[in-house]
């Protein structure tokens, strides 16, 4: 049984582990005759690559991609694309703690429960590292939709958030948070720097925004295009929750409070509101679509914590080696690649059944 596989027309899968030779994915389905080179999906790698400053992980790792397989002349030929990334700063030495107890919060206990074996390098599979490969992928995906635009950023860290008073799209791509709030990010700089220096990490909360998906995309019930989205974020590394537009909050309002009143338009319905995210019945309206992902603290820290060892005895734990003090803010591109992969799929869904 496959559990490393997403999507259903536009599929890719995942492969390898933190402290392995290499990581990558399999792209399968995507459409013949598009223009494809490792020039564009480095760009997006770069963004998610460690070591670019001191408020993420020290592992450095160049995350180079090769494509080897189902590209031709520079296009896409209809077959697998394999991706390929090699890890070159791996530090097993790191973890021999690891091996002897669990880390509270880390997939170590259920990995153990589940297979009766686990990697302890990294956290092999469980290891944010996976998500590297998402990346890759993601940027085939948008290559498929070019139509559409997807942008994330960092809303909260460790509670404090930004003011969207202050929102600026350029500031997005000008600090290391992916932060729209240049007065946040100053703070953030402090907010970070003393969790990193006291052993403990932050969560973090961010934001995605995809414009240009036409109404129609998405399916009734079972693929809905929300449930997909859910699905797809849900399965990062350290995400907890997930919000499709007003989310949580609409279960506050009233219902006139949360229609989204129409007009009529030029171009279609003119929509004075977007309480639910750019999506009915999980079908895309021609809004934006609009969520939110929440991202729990590093479970890595060097703050000792209560455990046990794998044959049952108490211990205490500090996880030494090289680990982000807020593992949200290099989760703004796997968001945007995991939306991408969706927005894809759907695309080619939407396709397949009514031309």
């Amino acid at each position: 049984m496959s559990v490393n596989t997403f999507g259903r027309m536009f599929r890719f899968t995942t492969w390898g582990e933190s402290h392995g030779p290499a990581l990558g994915a399999v792209v399968d389905g995507c459409p013949p005759g598009i223009a494809l080179t490792e020039a564009d999906i480095q760009p997006w790698l770069d963004k998610r690559r460690p070591g670019t400053s001191r408020f993420t992980t020290q592992r450095r790792e160049p995350d180079t991609v090769r494509i080897l397989s189902g590209v031709f002349d520079g296009r896409t030929t209809g077959t697998p694309i394999s991706l390929m990334i090699e890890n070159v700063d791996q530090r097993s030495k790191d973890y021999s703690d690891v091996a002897k107890a669990y880390r509270p919060g880390h997939a170590d206990y259920a990995y153990d429960a589940k297979y009766g074996f686990r990697d302890y390098r990294g956290g092999g599979r469980s290891s944010a590292r996976e998500t590297a490969a998402r990346v890759a992928a993601g940027a085939v995906a948008r290559l498929v939709v070019p139509q559409v635009r997807v942008r994330a950023w960092v809303e909260t860290i460790g509670g404090d958030a930004i003011d969207p008073a202050n929102f600026d799209d350029a500031q997005i791509d000008q600090n290391p948070f992916f932060c729209p709030d240049a007065e946040a990010a100053l703070r953030w700089e402090a907010l970070v720097d003393a969790a990193r220096k006291s052993g403990s990490s932050l969560g973090a909360v961010i934001a995605c925004e995809a414009t240009g998906v036409p109404a129609g995309w998405g399916a009734p019930l079972y693929a809905k295009l929300d449930s997909e989205l859910a699905s797809a974020c849900m399965s990062i590394n350290a995400v907890k929750g997930i919000e499709i537009g007003d989310g949580f909050a609409a279960a506050a309002l009233s219902g006139e409070a949360n229609a989204d009143p129409m007009r009529p338009g030029a171009d279609g319905p003119e929509f004075l509101a977007n309480h639910a995210g750019g999506i009915a019945g999980g079908i895309a309206t021609g809004q934006p679509i609009r969520l939110r992902v929440a991202f729990k603290p590093t479970s890595s820290i060097l703050t000792p914590v209560e455990t046990i060892s794998p044959t049952g005895e108490a211990a205490t734990i500090a996880t030494k080696g090289r680990h982000d003090p807020c593992v949200g803010i290099r989760g703004v591109p796997v968001v945007e690649a995991m939306v991408a992969l969706v927005l894809a799929d759907q695309a080619l869904l939407h396709r397949g059944q009514c031309g």
